[in-house]
């Protein structure tokens, strides 16, 4: 797909003997083919595009202008996928000194790459109150998989193998149970109150002595504060299970309070959300994994060590779960995340927090006149609507109701990515805005005078809604089909048999 100079969509702009540049024959090439076995060569020509080179890069210049990102305007997304990454982070992870280095190359020779390692597992340790971390998991699940490893491998040492359970809130982001479930671990589903935390309650005949652990999120994936941590840690102590710490939610914490002082034994830290490195389209991530102390020894091979003399080493255990890694984790990823921290400062890390908070609770009080606010009072980084208010989106089931999906839709008209829609699944109409610390308010005002005037749209013209957008590329996809039934190929091949 491209768009000409007179924007319309191009779908086909190959033409017959037309090339960019071609190569000369070489005779090495001949020797080559013969080289190859008779079952890997090709039989046909390839089927490829024939293009003159400013065709090509007009083609994805254009596509990449087709694309949304961060750089380009706001993501209330916020740091679950979308957080500014400053500039001076692509240039520390550029430098020679750590993109060329090869992970195969002695400890003694990458002895700075390690410090950085072994400082940033350092910071960690200090900001989430816990005793050491690996930074070795790729992602905020992979991370989630090999904490959960740690738990189950502290039940095995101890003989405990009946514990198998592990209690997830009904609030929780879809990968804690997923990760449990890849672990082997049975869950449990405690419910929520109606003020969106944890039901103390419906959690005590939970517990038993099949119990491994318990997931909590905080703030939760509303927004708000889980305020009977310390009541829930212990009585999940008391029944010998360990407390797991979903730190995708950690931003507005950050300089402010420690998981570790709360009570938690085990925590992952996105360091691709809190600090900086965008992931939208699946990555790039990192997920590294803390432990209160007597949990180190069960934490993933290598573990990177400063020794007496001050020289920094990879330590193998067998004591430790394996592997969760090829070598050290996304190094790239942890050089940004360093940059970041460094540039903060201890002096300055709870302003990202308080930002946060402050942003996220600016909007909510300027469009909750418009839209349904289920759980109202402070929020912390990001909150819930339940879709428009009923004066504004229409009798719900007739054929004029405005859906959250209609909202988001025609945001993308305006300039703005959607938020995120759908989730958690407590509100029928949910929509999560999470706008981060790194937005002005220029562009907060920008945005919730665009909500304000989608409202109006809804009440006055639902159609306008309903048929949005209009100003992008492609309307509305059939999503499912698209991932279902997509075509990665430049041809249909099977056309011609």
């Amino acid at each position: 797909m491209n768009k000409s100079y007179y924007g319309k969509l191009i779908f086909e702009q190959s033409k017959p003997g037309r090339t960019g540049y071609a190569l000369p024959h070489r005779e090495a090439d001949t020797h080559t083919l013969d080289e190859l076995p008779e079952s890997l060569r090709r039989q046909n020509k390839a089927q490829l595009p024939e293009v003159d080179e400013p065709t090509t890069v007009r083609h994805y210049t254009n596509m990449s202008n087709n694309n949304f990102g961060v750089d380009t305007g706001f993501y209330p997304l916020g740091s679950c996928t979308m957080k500014y990454n400053p500039k001076i982070n692509e240039e520390m992870a550029a430098l020679p000194q750590f993109s060329r280095l090869h992970p195969q190359q002695d400890a003694e020779f990458v002895q700075g790459a390690l410090a950085l390692y072994y400082d940033v597992q350092s910071i960690l340790s200090q900001i989430a109150g816990l005793s050491e971390f690996t930074l070795n998991p790729f992602a905020g699940a992979h991370g989630e998989l090999t904490g959960l490893m740690v738990i189950r491998a502290y039940h095995m040492k101890n003989g405990q193998h009946q514990r198998t359970k592990i209690i997830v809130p009904d609030s929780a982001h879809g990968t804690n149970p997923a990760s449990a479930a890849v672990c082997g671990l049975h869950i449990v589903e405690v419910k929520s109150k109606p003020d969106g935390t944890i039901d103390v309650e419906d959690l005590k005949p939970l517990l038993d002595d099949e119990v491994a652990g318990m997931m909590m999120t905080n703030p939760n994936t509303l927004g708000i504060f889980e305020h009977e941590i310390p009541e829930i840690s212990r009585l999940v102590h008391e029944c010998g299970g360990l407390m797991y710490y979903d730190g995708a939610n950690l931003n507005p914490m950050l300089g402010i309070c420690r998981p570790g002082d709360m009570g938690f034994d085990v925590m992952h830290i996105n360091l691709h959300k809190t600090f900086s490195t965008p992931h939208g389209g699946g990555g790039p991530g990192s997920g590294p994994v803390g432990v209160r102390r007597g949990l180190e020894e069960f934490l993933p091979n290598p573990r990177v060590v400063k020794t007496a003399e001050g020289r920094y080493t990879l330590e193998h255990s067998d004591k430790a779960l394996g592997s969760v890694s090829t070598f050290l984790g996304n190094f790239a990823i942890i050089v940004r995340a360093y940059a970041y921290l460094l540039s903060l400062g201890k002096e300055h890390l709870e302003m990202a927090g308080k930002l946060s908070v402050l942003n996220a609770n600016y909007i909510k009080e300027r469009l909750k006149d418009y839209y349904k606010l289920p759980i109202g009072g402070l929020c912390k980084h990001e909150f819930v609507f339940d879709g428009l208010k009923d004066e504004y989106a229409g009798e719900h089931g007739s054929p004029q109701h405005v859906s959250t999906l209609d909202v988001a839709k025609r945001l993308l008209d305006y300039g703005f990515h959607a938020p995120t829609i759908y989730f958690p699944l407590l509100f029928h109409e949910a929509m999560m805005i999470e706008p981060t610390e790194t937005e002005s308010k220029e562009t907060l005002d920008a945005f919730i005078e665009t909500m304000k005037k989608i409202a109006q749209e809804a009440k006055e013209q639902p159609e306008l809604l309903h048929t949005a957008p209009h100003q992008t590329p492609i309307r509305r996809p059939d999503d499912v089909r698209a991932v279902k039934d997509a075509n990665f190929t430049y041809k249909d091949l099977t056309a011609s048999k």
